[in-house]
């Protein structure tokens, strides 16, 4: 009876360990060294990425599901954006407001029914004041109806690979079943920042559309980072009852670029205070490291036997890394050049040269000329191998 009442007990500790809540091994391994140096946040989930890489440095539930709020509105910019890149829209193209939208709660930019505004000021109403007209002009825009984009937004949601998100609406208002995770987050941030223009609009404080309208449009952004952090530029803010205080917020910083997204702050303070301190502990753990200088020289390019004629091979950009500080970097170089030219002009552009770090492609440079000069002749090459050999007789 008492090893039966043993093996229930022990059986009943079982149970509870299974049950219990763990921290997954990977995220307690990336996160022992920061919680050792007293780094930790107040929100329910977070990550912080060094964005060249996509390096994680810091996660806390980062893949655990929670609403995002207004944070939604990356993947909103995000289409926007690649499609202008694509050339299929402009940011002088008019969208209409509808009806739809101009009665859209919450953050607005304040669009009136029939107001006509420009791609670009659509995109200032998202990125600066949040505005949920904003963001369901610019859906019903690019997708005929806010339902329709909302299927844009999920197909490409998936094709990034974001396996935990699900958007309902293009705003982030409330409604069942719209969730995202920090992780999820972070990769739709990493790939808007690719389109490098969306800064102009996120990192703006303050900004007003007057063109058209009685009384102008005042927008304040709702991330006061851009304010009051050093190098903030983005990317996004977001609040309702049921999400909290989130953000997405990158910054740059002596040629770093971090992003910290904080999901489920209980206060929007609290959630400045763990991005800053995220993307703070980023910068102090990163640096830029140069590879090759702009028009420094990359190879001497020999073009005859006797090494007489050559040119030097000038890198026509920088190539940059980031690299965690103090990490080494020992690198090989392969030059791809076009060798059946016959002459070269100063300044020519004649290929590529590509570095490595053991067999990893760090970057290539485009190669220029420092100098016009011809390759040596069939006549020439027969001089030098008669000299050759008359030196050698000699």
């Amino acid at each position: 009876m008492k090893i039966q009442k043993i093996k229930i007990f022990s059986s009943l500790i079982l149970i509870l360990n299974l049950l219990m809540v763990n921290v997954p091994a990977e995220e307690k391994e990336l996160n022992k060294d920061i919680k050792s140096e007293g780094l930790n946040i107040e929100a329910k989930s977070g990550l912080l990425m060094e964005v060249s890489t996509g390096k994680i440095i810091f996660e806390k539930n980062s893949k655990e599901k929670f609403a995002p709020a207004s944070v939604t509105k990356i993947m909103t910019m995000l289409i926007a954006m690649e499609e202008i890149d694509k050339g299929n829209i402009t940011f002088q193209d008019k969208v209409t407001i509808s009806e739809t939208a101009k009665k859209m709660g919450g953050s607005t930019m304040l669009l009136d029914t029939g107001e006509v505004r420009t791609v670009e000021e659509i995109i200032k109403g998202i990125a600066i004041a949040s505005g949920n007209d904003a963001a369901v002009a610019m859906g019903e825009f690019l997708g005929g109806t806010e339902q329709a984009f909302v299927n844009m937004m999920n197909a490409r949601a998936s094709s990034l690979g974001m396996m935990d998100t699900t958007f309902k609406n293009c705003t982030g208002l409330p409604e069942q079943g719209h969730l995202s995770t920090a992780y999820d987050i972070s990769i739709m941030s990493r790939e808007l920042l690719k389109h490098s223009d969306i800064l102009k609009y996120t990192g703006t404080y303050m900004e007003t559309i007057s063109e058209g309208r009685k009384s102008p449009i005042e927008l304040v952004n709702h991330n006061k980072l851009v304010r009051f952090f050093d190098g903030c530029d983005g990317l996004k803010t977001g609040y309702t009852e049921e999400a909290k205080y989130c953000i997405s917020s990158t910054a740059s910083k002596d040629g770093v670029r971090v992003l910290a997204v904080i999901m489920g702050s209980p206060t929007y303070k609290i959630r400045n205070k763990d991005a800053s301190m995220l993307m703070n502990y980023g910068f102090s753990k990163f640096e830029k490291k140069s590879i090759v200088e702009k028009d420094a020289e990359v190879d001497k390019i020999v073009l005859d036997k006797s090494g007489e004629r050559y040119f030097i091979a000038k890198a026509k950009e920088e190539l940059n890394i980031i690299v965690e500080k103090g990490q080494k970097v020992e690198t090989t170089k392969e030059l791809i050049m076009d060798e059946d030219k016959k002459s070269y002009n100063k300044d020519d552009v004649i290929g590529h040269c590509k570095y490595y770090e053991g067999e990893t492609l760090l970057g290539e440079v485009e190669i220029y000329t420092d100098r016009e000069i011809k390759k040596s002749t069939l006549i020439d090459n027969i001089k030098y191998n008669l000299k050759n050999i008359f030196e050698g007789a000699i």
